[in-house]
């Protein structure tokens, strides 16, 4: 079943500031600020605007390229990274240095008109000179009115982060997630990359503190993969649910009847629930607040997700115990997997791979590492093995898929196994009316 889509309309951008006219897909242009342009939808005094940079009444830049604070055609040609060593090197004057230079960030994640700052920038003493005005000309430069920097993830198993909110008042986010598929030849005249006439989008719209919650932006693949998957009408119970990384494409895109979201961090309930509200599924999910080890659920999942690195194997018991006993299902399981350095230069990187609900065996082929099948082989014979010892008879258990999702460390990779688990039945029952075998389902 594929995502939902929705063909020939132009995407949404909540970060861009732009306000479409009556007809749904042109830009209105008005206001104006020294050396830029804003629109209608565009409060000017506080946000250089993006929407009069598009190529064509239609089109839209992928990376919401924003207008530069001078007009000229060499500053718009600037990167936001370029932008931001410019507006800090004119803040600080002579007092720059190469130093400074070295401490500037180059990237960062935006949430909504929040800019989070990775934990090693602006951690120079010159920087401490400027006070305030440094994170407004940071917010300013970067078209945020919000910043916040990261420090390092509390060792609290619940992976609290440690951020501190440098320009703003709270911490609470909205934050987009889209998969895009864009067609045409028009460019964006500021960054150069393709946008096009005709879009197809797929939108996840989370609310969360980032002082309180983590999010990663890394899994974005993985949850593209989920909003794909055939759930329609299905049961799923979703361990390691978090601010609902997985519940919500299994909810909006896939097609899930019900969703059972498992959640021990209280600020992370709370995102969920609030996250639910927001794209309208509320109704559709049961949150169970606490230790999904303790989950009193039994026999009602027809898919169970353990999103959970560097692995999940504490939640494997609770998986199979929630499982349709007379049916089964699927688990998705996700670990960390160790590459050895030798094999990982002879073989290149991995190449991606997509679900495949129906053919295990294509999965296993050339294109899998060793190691990577291995690990799938030897989870599914202990997922055999729990069932067997849990149910007091046989299982069978079938690798349907391994997804690489991203490099996690030198060397690791964070894998998903989608493994197929279903009873073995008795040879009286397997046999039909007319003396041949039933068959099984998947």
């Amino acid at each position: 079943m594929s995502p939902s889509l929705s063909p020939s309309v132009s995407p949404r951008w909540p970060q861009s500031g732009g306000s479409p006219s009556a007809s749904g897909n042109t830009w209105k242009r008005s206001g104006s600020r020294t050396g830029g342009t804003s629109c209608s939808g565009c409060p000017a005094a506080a946000w250089p605007c993006p929407c009069w940079r598009r190529s064509s009444p239609s089109s839209a830049c992928p990376r919401r390229c924003p207008v530069s604070w001078c007009g000229s055609r060499a500053a718009r040609r600037r990167t936001p990274a370029q932008r931001l060593r410019d507006e800090l090197r004119r803040l600080l004057g002579a007092s720059w240095s190469e130093e400074l230079e070295r401490d500037v960030p180059h990237a960062w994640q935006r949430h909504g008109d929040l800019v989070l700052l990775s934990e090693d920038s602006f951690k120079a003493a010159p920087w401490e000179r400027p006070g305030s005005a440094l994170w407004e000309t940071v917010a300013a430069a970067l078209g945020a009115r919000r910043v916040a920097r990261r420090g390092r993830v509390m060792p609290d198993g619940m992976r609290t982060p440690s951020v501190t909110l440098l320009l703003g008042q709270h911490g609470w986010v909205e934050h987009v997630d889209n998969g895009i598929r864009w067609a045409g030849a028009a460019g964006c005249r500021w960054c150069g990359e393709g946008t096009a006439l005709t879009t197809w989008a797929v939108f996840s719209r989370y609310t969360f503190d980032v002082t309180k919650c983590m999010f990663s932006p890394g899994n974005i693949t993985e949850k593209l993969r989920v909003a794909s998957l055939p759930c329609s009408g299905e049961v799923v119970v979703d361990l390691y649910a978090g601010i609902g990384y997985f519940t919500l494409p299994f909810l909006v895109h896939a097609g899930a009847a019900f969703v059972h979201a498992c959640e021990w961090n209280s600020h992370a309930v709370e995102a969920l629930h609030r996250t639910l509200v927001l794209n309208g599924v509320r109704d559709r999910c049961h949150i169970h607040a606490g230790d999904s080890r303790q989950l009193q659920l039994r026999d009602v999942a027809d898919r169970v997700n353990l999103g959970l690195i560097p692995s999940s194997e504490e939640g494997w018991p609770v998986a199979c115990r929630v499982l349709k006993k007379d049916r089964g299902g699927v688990l998705h399981i996700h670990h960390n997997v160790e590459t050895p350095p030798a094999l990982r230069a002879e073989r290149g990187s991995p190449e991606p791979q997509h679900p495949t609900e129906d053919g295990g065996e294509e999965t296993l082929g050339a294109r899998l590492r060793p190691e990577w099948q291995r690990w799938a082989e030897a989870t599914a014979t202990r997922i055999q093995g729990l069932l067997a010892e849990l149910h007091g008879r046989p299982w069978s258990t079938r690798v349907l898929h391994v997804e690489a999702v991203k490099s996690y460390a030198p060397h690791v990779h964070h894998l998903v196994l989608d493994l197929k688990c279903r009873p073995v039945l008795p040879l009286q029952q397997a046999v039909g009316t007319a003396g041949a075998p039933a068959p099984l389902e998947g």
